[in-house]
C-alpha cells in the first residue's frame, strides 16, 4: 500500500519485522545490538557508504559533586551514541604506501585469527574483462586441524566490499588450500552460488591466475628467502606433495618444481632443480631411497654404490614421497631410479662382464642360499653394487617396500597379501661371504644358519620386519 506521508529529510525507510521465536528458533538475537553490529562488520564492512548504527557506550563520568575527602565523585553511565560501525575502504584497494605490509599481516591475524605472521602478502589488481583485486596470504604454520577433515579452505569472496562468500574453495586447486584472503570484484554476483562457481568461465579465469600468482610468490621465496621459504615448507611441503598425487596426477606440473626432498650429499632439503643442476657429467637418473632420515639413508647399503660414485641421493623421508616420484616418473629429462629395485645404470661392460663370471662361479652356493630362505626371497645373487656392506635386502617388480610398508598399515586386512619379492644381495668380497662359502663346503647346516643370520641382518638394514624376531635372536645367540 502507498499513501502519502512527510519526512523532515531526503531519503527511504526500510522497516524490516521480526518473527516471534518459535521452538528451536531465537529470531530475536537479531534486534540484539551486538549481533547487529557483528553481522555488520561481517559482510558489510567494506561498502561505499557508511552504516550507522545507535550503540552504547559507558564511560566514567564527574557528577559535580565531591566525596569526604575532596576528590570529584565519578558514576559509570552509559550514554546511546550515534557510531559509524563499517569501515568503508577495505585495506586491499589501498596502495602499497597506503598500506605497508605489516599493515596487512596485521589484518591478516585479527581477520583469520591467527597468532602467527604470515610468511607472506601477495596483492593482486587486474582490469580487463574481469575487473578485480585480491590480497592473499601464504600462512607461516598449518591450523592445528590442517590435515584433517574438519578443515575448510577457501578465500572469502567480495562484491563492491558485500562478503557474498565466507570460503570460497573453488578459486584455487586443492593443493594451495593453505591460502587464505580476500578476492573482491564489481563484476560478481551478489547471488552467486556455488553451483553457479563452478561453472562461470570469468571465476575460472580469476582462480586460474590467482594459482599462477600463489605460485609465483612461492618461487620467488624459494630463490630470494630460501629460510622463509624452508618455514613455510615444514608446514606445509606434505600438502604440495599430496598435490602431485591427488586426482591421478593432475597438479604434478605446477608443483614439481616447488616440492624438495632431503640429500643425503648436502644434509638438507633441496629441490628437483637444485638436483639436477648439481650433477656431476654423466649421471643420467635421479637417485633416491625411502629413508627414516636423511643421515639414515647416507648409511643404507642400498645408497652405497650411488654415494661412491659421487652422485647425490634423495632421501624419501615420507610415505607420499615414492608415489610422488612414481607420478612425475622424471624431472628436466632425467628418470627417478629407487636404489632399491631398479637398474643403477653405473656398470660398465667390463664391470658387467666381471658380474656375469662371478654369478657364474658362486652359482651353488646362491642356489643353495635360495633353497635355505624358501619363499622367504624370491632369488639370492650376488651383488654388484656393495663394497663396504656384507649382504643388501632389494627387490624386483612393481611392489616396492614402500609400497608394502603403505598397505600394511592400512586398517583392518585391506593390506593382507601385498608384499615385495624380495632379493637377498652378497659381497662376495666380504668376510662374512667367505665364512659362508668355507661354510658351505665343509658344514651344510652350519652354512645355512649363516644364510639366515645374513637374511636377517639385510632385513634389519632394509628397515623391514622380522618374520621371528625371537628364533632370530635364539640363533644368532646359538653361532656364538
Amino acid at each position: 500500500m502507498i499513501k502519502e506521508s512527510q519526512r523532515d529529510s531526503f531519503g527511504t525507510d526500510v522497516i524490516m519485522h521480526v518473527k516471534a521465536d518459535a521452538e528451536g528458533e531465537d529470531y530475536s538475537e537479531f534486534l540484539e545490538t551486538e549481533r547487529l553490529r557483528e553481522l555488520v562488520e561481517k559482510y558489510s564492512d567494506y561498502i561505499r557508504w557508511p552504516i550507522h548504527m545507535t550503540v552504547d557506550e559507558s564511560e566514567w563520568k564527574e557528577t559535580g559533586e565531591k566525596d569526604e575527602k575532596g576528590n570529584p565523585k565519578k558514576d559509570y553511565v552509559t550514554t546511546k551514541v550515534d557510531k559509524v560501525v563499517n569501515s568503508m575502504v577495505p585495506i586491499w584497494k589501498k596502495s602499497k604506501e597506503e598500506a605497508d605490509d605489516e599493515k596487512c599481516f596485521q589484518f591478516y591475524q585479527d581477520k583469520f585469527h591467527d597468532y602467527e605472521k604470515p610468511i607472506s602478502v601477495i596483492r593482486v589488481n587486474v582490469e580487463g574483462a574481469v575487473t578485480y583485486r585480491a590480497m592473499l596470504f601464504i600462512p607461516s604454520k598449518a591450523p592445528y586441524d590442517f590435515y584433517t577433515r574438519d578443515f575448510q579452505p577457501g578465500l572469502q569472496l567480495y562484491s563492491n566490499g558485500v562478503l557474498i562468500m565466507d570460503k570460497c574453495s573453488d578459486l584455487v586447486p586443492y593443493c594451495f588450500r593453505f591460502v587464505r584472503g580476500v578476492v573482491d570484484s564489481p563484476d560478481f554476483s551478489l547471488n552467486i552460488s556455488r553451483e553457479v562457481l563452478q561453472h562461470d568461465s570469468q571465476l575460472k579465469a580469476v582462480g586460474s591466475n590467482l594459482t599462477k600468482q600463489v605460485k609465483k610468490e612461492l618461487e620467488r621465496l624459494m630463490k630470494d628467502e630460501p629460510e622463509k621459504y624452508q618455514q613455510f615448507y615444514g608446514s606445509f611441503g606434505r600438502q604440495l606433495k599430496y598435490g602431485c598425487v591427488d586426482q591421478y596426477g593432475r597438479d604434478a606440473d605446477l608443483l614439481k618444481d616447488l616440492i624438495m626432498f632431503g640429500s643425503a650429499k648436502e644434509g638438507k632439503l633441496i629441490s628437483l632443480a637444485d638436483y639436477v643442476k648439481g650433477m656431476p657429467e654423466g649421471q643420467k637418473k635421479i637417485y633416491y631411497v625411502s629413508a627414516d632420515t636423511v643421515e639414515h639413508a647416507k648409511e643404507l647399503p642400498q645408497a652405497e654404490p650411488v654415494l661412491a660414485k659421487g652422485y647425490d641421493v634423495l632421501a624419501f623421508t615420507d610415505e607420499i614421497d615414492s608415489f610422488v616420484a612414481n607420478v612425475l616418473r622424471e624431472y628436466q629429462e632425467k628418470e627417478f631410479c629407487n636404489v632399491t629395485n631398479e637398474d643403477l645404470g653405473l656398470e660398465t661392460d667390463e664391470e658387467k662382464k666381471a658380474a656375469e663370471k662371478k654369478d657364474e662361479e658362486f652359482k651353488e652356493l646362491t642356489d643353495f642360499a635360495k633353497q635355505t630362505l624358501g619363499d622367504g626371497v624370491a632369488a639370492v645373487k650376488i651383488s654388484h653394487k656393495l663394497k663396504n656392506h656384507a649382504v643388501l635386502l632389494t627387490t624386483q617388480g612393481s611392489i616396492t617396500f614402500e609400497v608394502e610398508k603403505y598397505f600394511r598399515e592400512m586398517p583392518g586386512a585391506a593390506g593382507d597379501g601385498v608384499k615385495a619379492a624380495r632379493v637377498l644381495e652378497l659381497n662376495s668380497e666380504s668376510d662374512a661371504f667367505k665364512a659362508l662359502n668355507e661354510a658351505f663346503k665343509t658344514d651344510k647346516d652350519r652354512a645355512a644358519k649363516i644364510v639366515k643370520v645374513m637374511y636377517g641382518q639385510a632385513c634389519l638394514m632394509a628397515g623391514q620386519p622380522l618374520d621371528d624376531p625371537v628364533a632370530y635372536s635364539d640363533l644368532v645367540l646359538s653361532m656364538l
